[in-house]
């Protein structure tokens, strides 16, 4: 069965000159536009294509990769509007509707939304939607148990079974008084806070994030640098480094603000402070309120 909005991987059975046909099993053969062709395509080979519907809603293969397929969420152009609605450009040739009642503000030409593709219910279409909270899912958390650091976390889920540490991949949504939310593996909301953020960031952006808590309510809190032990070591290397560089000395101590650690080394203050302590430990360092200095 033709999966709509997705990659499917389908033979080619004919060719003819405006394109090829491809076998969509029940719903019959697909036409791969001459567009997309190219000489190395034989009869009986396997093509990796997208399957959407064209102007007049006929289903139709490209080789073009959209920013979205159906069921995910995407930062998209609105490229013009008409008295139904908005048409998004999402890469293949025919733009994206997003009708008026799918629409959280009114959307104006130019300007990119945070949008979720879904299929409609009705005359199964493509679509968008702007009210991406209706989609957005929560976890469902079963249980909770911690290892002795007190940070592994066993969430229960379909698809995404995170720990304290783990990398995911989001979406940045919008900007809160907290910091950013962000739509983790394309389901969950995250949150990045403020005092956790070292770079610029702005709506639409993806960002590899860290899992640092999955709270009660199944949100999730998010970091945008590695946590653990290892990201300790790695940035006391860096660390050290920096101290060869420059005479042996840093003048930032653990009672330094954070802003100016993270002006320099675009690490939190935490983690500036778990470094000088292993450093120490280490006895590579020596310790004073004027910063640190190589031993």
């Amino acid at each position: 069965m033709l999966k709509l909005g997705d990659y499917n991987t389908l033979k080619i059975v004919k060719r003819v000159d405006f394109g090829l046909y491809l076998d969509g099993g029940d719903e019959g053969e697909v036409l791969l536009p001459k567009r997309y062709c190219t000489p190395q395509m034989r009869l009986g080979d396997e093509l990796n294509v997208f399957i959407y519907l064209d102007q007049d809603e006929r289903i139709v293969a490209t080789t073009e990769q959209p920013l979205a397929k159906v069921n995910e969420f995407a930062y998209l152009e609105v490229a013009w509007t008409n008295k139904y609605g908005a048409f998004l450009k999402w890469g293949p040739m025919k733009d994206l509707f997003c009708p008026f009642r799918e629409q959280k503000q009114r959307m104006e030409q130019g300007h990119s939304y945070i949008v979720y593709v879904m299929e409609d219910e009705e005359s199964h279409r493509l679509m968008a939607t702007a009210k991406v909270e209706k989609r957005i899912k929560t976890l469902n958390i079963e249980r909770l148990t911690s290892n002795d650091d007190g940070h592994t976390f066993n969430v229960q889920r379909s698809t995404l079974n995170v720990k304290h540490g783990d990398a995911v991949s989001c979406l940045v949504w919008q900007k809160t008084d907290l910091g950013f939310k962000v739509i983790v593996d394309n389901q969950y909301q995250g949150l990045l806070y403020s005092n956790q953020i070292f770079q610029p960031l702005h709506t639409g952006d993806r960002v590899t994030a860290y899992i640092d808590h999955v709270r009660q309510d199944g949100k999730i809190d998010m970091t945008l640098q590695p946590t653990g032990r290892q990201h300790t070591l790695d940035f006391a290397e860096v660390l050290l480094r920096y101290l060869y560089e420059n005479d042996g000395r840093c003048d930032l101590s653990d009672k330094s603000p954070a802003e100016l650690i993270a002006d320099r080394f675009k690490v939190s203050k935490k983690a500036y402070k778990k470094a000088v302590g292993d450093l120490y430990r280490r006895r590579l360092i020596t310790i004073s309120d004027e910063g640190i200095r190589l031993v």
